[in-house]
């Protein structure tokens, strides 16, 4: 039996590392107010500073630094954006090529600051595996999604085919077919780059309070138990936790994600595993398995949660022992040496997903008020793009960030309840008896081509 630390590993990790910060008392004036000390809001803070360094800016949060999304996620630094092949469907050649450019320059640029400012998170660029195993359906959607990505423009330098030699080595997985090999891709340590982050923008002058949470917002004006900001800026930087902030609470689904983290293994076990250089690594079935190896040596895993009525937003971090048993049940099929590994931490957390997987960027000049969210799992890349996009709309600057598909004046809302909860069960069960009926050899052809059609039109409907 596994006997779990139940808060996240990163955020465990970096408890010793973190500055001791005031809450919110009395009232105070400011020019852009900021909710949320997660990557959104700590990455708009940083680029406004950058842009403007007389700005007085204020971060208000919750609980600490990171507490939400961006301290309890996979690492994963993504060069790409949900949703982004339908976003750049309908414009010209030319804007497609400086978006996709845009969008796998993301890594590199956080690589740049993390090395400018000498914020220590682990950072390797080693590449994602987008691998095809357990079933041979895997493979035929796999090489399906190649295609389409190389019809979209994007090159063989960015996205190829390993076939299973190449992928062993750099990736060994029980029962693999094959794998799409992604370049702009890195693995961080989550947490010390939000503190990192959060020292680096309170050492440019922003002021960041922690044990503030956010009770009303007026415009112009937000209030907390002890105290108040006026800002003529407000930028609601909340993701998944938007959920519960009217009006914000239909632009994006709070879902969860849940995670285990293996003790540091030997170095025999990873010489029969690889992952030698920072590389991600996910299986392509549709529940979403995603894992890395830490610089500590730890296989850190994670696989879909769920949905709960309502969005309401998983408050407890722990899991269940049966959510850390499924887990632990499939990071063994994949790598079988890890059977007798002791998962050290497990715990779960909130994200938001966009309608349509439509992340958004939003400014509204006449109430002076920001937004961004619904990265989908993405949030690690995306919000750093989202905080240089917001920075140069609350600014007012014509550039190349602010001229992309998804700056929108309104996100697309989701449906209202009972719909999406009852939308989700639907597609939830669809993906696990597709899971369940293509992981067994003796399931008929005929049975596993009906339950694909059906699991693929009701992925349909989520988009």
């Amino acid at each position: 039996m596994d006997t779990c630390h139940t808060i996240s590993l990163w955020m465990e990790q970096t408890a010793a590392e973190r500055r001791s910060r005031p809450t919110l008392t009395g009232d105070d004036e400011v020019d852009i107010a900021i909710i949320g000390a997660g990557y959104t809001g700590l990455w708009t803070a940083y680029y406004l500073k950058q842009r403007d360094p007389g700005l007085r800016i204020a971060v208000v949060e919750a609980q600490i630094a990171g507490f939400g999304a961006s301290g309890r996620n996979g690492g994963w630094l993504i060069g790409e954006l949900a949703g982004e092949d339908r976003l750049l469907a309908d414009l010209p050649a030319p804007q497609q090529d400086e978006s996709r450019a845009l969008l796998q320059d993301i890594p590199d640029e956080v690589g740049r600051i993390v090395t400018r400012e000498a914020i220590a998170c682990d950072y390797r660029k080693g590449g994602g595996l987008y691998c095809a195993a357990r079933y041979p359906e895997q493979e035929t959607r796999l090489r399906r999604q190649l295609a389409d990505w190389h019809r979209l423009g994007h090159r063989e330098r960015d996205y190829r085919w390993l076939d299973p030699a190449e992928l062993n080595a750099q990736l060994r997985m029980e029962q693999a077919y094959g794998a799409v090999f992604f370049a702009h891709l890195a693995t961080v340590h989550p947490a010390r780059l939000v503190c990192g982050l959060a020292d680096c923008v309170e050492d440019l002058g922003v002021k960041l309070f922690e044990h503030s949470p956010v009770q009303r917002l007026d415009r112009g004006r937000l209030h907390t138990p002890r105290g108040s900001l006026r800002a003529r800026w407000i930028v609601p930087a909340l993701e998944a936790y938007a959920a519960s902030v009217p009006p914000l609470g239909r632009d994006q689904l709070a879902v969860q994600s849940l995670m285990i983290a293996t003790e540091p293994l030997p170095d025999a076990v990873w010489r029969q595993i690889g992952l030698e250089h920072g590389q991600a690594f996910s299986e392509n079935s549709r529940l979403i398995s995603y894992g890395q190896r830490s610089a500590d040596n730890r296989m850190v895993f994670g696989a879909r949660g769920g949905y709960r009525f309502g969005g309401r937003l998983r408050t407890d971090a722990s899991l269940t022992p049966a959510e850390i048993a499924s887990r632990r049940r499939l990071l063994v099929e994949l790598f079988p040496s890890l059977a007798g590994a002791h998962i050290s931490h497990a715990w779960g957390g909130n994200l938001g997903m966009a309608r349509g997987f439509h992340p958004h960027m939003v400014c509204d000049p006449e109430r002076h008020i920001a937004w961004a969210g619904g990265y989908g799992g993405e949030g690690v890349g995306a919000s750093n793009l989202a905080g240089r996009t917001l920075a140069d709309l609350i600014l007012g600057h014509d550039s190349v960030l602010t001229r992309q598909p998804w700056v929108c004046a309104a996100p697309r809302r989701w449906e209202p309840e009972p719909l999406r909860w009852l939308a989700y069960q639907g597609i939830s069960r669809s993906f696990a008896l597709e899971e369940r009926l293509l992981s067994r050899p003796s399931t008929p052809p005929w049975l596993r081509r009906l339950t694909q059609r059906w699991a693929g039109a009701m992925e349909g409907l989520m988009q």
